[in-house]
């Protein structure tokens, strides 16, 4: 065996060893709270997942590519398909949102609580990390909706020349509305992963959106906060970013494609001057946000769309009490995204920030050596966070009710 043939061997396996990040051990989560009262209000619910070391599948787990690629592969181990109603809405615009309904399954809260889910880009109800956690929430007594983003699911035509955005919210204040229609006395916690974190957290801090009373919080996941930041990061090599962003571009980029008989008919094409052959040949996002969406949202340039689009520059006014969950090791999102929701966590009352080592995006796989369990890390926070979140609102009016007494 030659010495050049060992010394290659010898890279293959460092370069896998450090992909891998074997020699991290698990770690607690670190927690950002300026408001000591919310945060044990919180703590009251969920002290076992925030006290003790997340601890990721042996083998790969610890890497953050690995867990991302894996969740975008196969996104959970065991994933229920729960039954339920999809109901569908005419929008203003002539668009068809649909967003489904789930009962339900164990009533083991004396209250209400209807949990508001607005999934990732290119997601919706049927995508498998969605359902896990719906199915999971429905187990615990949670009635469940789900945002179906326009343009995701084949079986739902598209009737308007328009996908979702990054930024517009008004499909999920249209799914909000239907809910407190449909149930007037229920409370609703608004649900946001990834894109659906940025959407949700926008709706929530839009000033001249009227939002119902029935809100008494929201938790996102895994979003980026700051779009023009997010995409001057993704549009370089380092970390494999740039591929993360060829395979978001390719995602939208196929949507629009799915439903070019309505989205890039000629009608269209000339009331919006679209260029498909630009459409067609954009490599990254920027490029097909500048040569669709901008357009058809008449936006000066993309500069203007993200910026308008980032929930950074609308957190001060979210009065509800808001969880953030983030992964160090989550590469579409670089940690100098993360520096700004660390700031606002430790200035800002009622908001609570949570930072894992390990995760990825949307992953948080956990234990086992190769297999990991059926339900992940994240699954169990959520459904304990949704927990937490009712607790701290029913302890908030009993001390109200107390102090009026008084």
């Amino acid at each position: 065996m030659s010495t050049t043939f060992l010394a290659c061997l010898a890279i293959i396996f460092i370069v896998i060893f450090k992909l891998l990040n074997v020699n991290s051990s698990p770690q607690k989560p670190k927690l950002y709270c300026k408001d000591e009262l919310f945060k044990d209000r919180i703590m009251k619910i969920c002290s076992a997942e925030l006290t003790e070391n997340y601890i990721p599948t042996r083998l790969w787990g610890f890497s953050g590519h690995v867990q991302t690629i894996l969740q975008s592969l196969i996104g959970r181990v065991k994933c229920p398909w729960s039954l339920g109603d999809r109901i569908y809405i005419s929008m203003p615009d002539g668009s068809t949102l649909t967003y489904d309904l789930y009962q339900p399954l164990n009533l083991t809260h004396d209250e209400d609580i209807t949990v508001a889910v607005c999934p990732g880009v290119g997601n919706s109800s049927e995508s498998v990390y969605i359902r896990t956690f719906v199915h999971y929430a429905q187990c615990h007594g949670y009635r469940m909706a789900v945002l179906n983003h326009i343009g995701v699911i084949d079986s739902i035509n598209v009737t308007s020349p328009r996908i979702f955005t990054y930024g517009h919210t008004d499909d999920y204040a249209a799914m909000i509305n239907s809910l407190v229609k449909k149930f007037p006395t229920t409370h609703i916690i608004s649900v946001g992963f990834s894109l659906g974190g940025n959407l949700v957290t926008k709706y929530l801090g839009e000033k001249n959106v009227p939002k119902p009373a029935n809100i008494i919080g929201a938790v996102s996941i895994c979003q980026g906060y700051d779009a023009n930041t997010a995409t001057q990061c993704l549009l370089k090599w380092q970390n494999f970013q740039r591929f993360y962003l060829y395979v978001l571009t390719e995602n939208v980029k196929s949507i629009i494609m799915k439903h070019r008989n309505v989205l890039l008919n000629d009608e269209v094409k000339r009331k919006y001057n679209l260029n498909e052959r630009e459409i067609v040949a954009s490599a990254t996002l920027p490029d097909l946000d500048e040569a669709y969406t901008c357009k058809i949202h008449n936006f000066p340039s993309t500069q203007a769309l993200y910026s308008w689009s980032s929930c950074i520059n609308y957190l001060k006014n979210i009065e509800k009490p808001i969880i953030f969950i983030n992964s160090v090791d989550d590469p579409l999102v670089p940690e100098i995204l993360l520096r700004p929701i660390r700031e606002f966590a430790e200035s800002h009352p009622k908001v609570l920030y949570i930072e894992t080592q390990h995760g990825g995006h949307l992953g948080f796989y956990e234990h086992g050596l190769i297999n990991p369990n059926p339900l992940t890390w994240l699954d169990r926070i959520l459904v304990s966070l949704l927990g937490g979140i009712a607790f701290a609102n029913n302890d908030l009016i009993m001390k109200r009710s107390t102090t009026m007494a008084m």
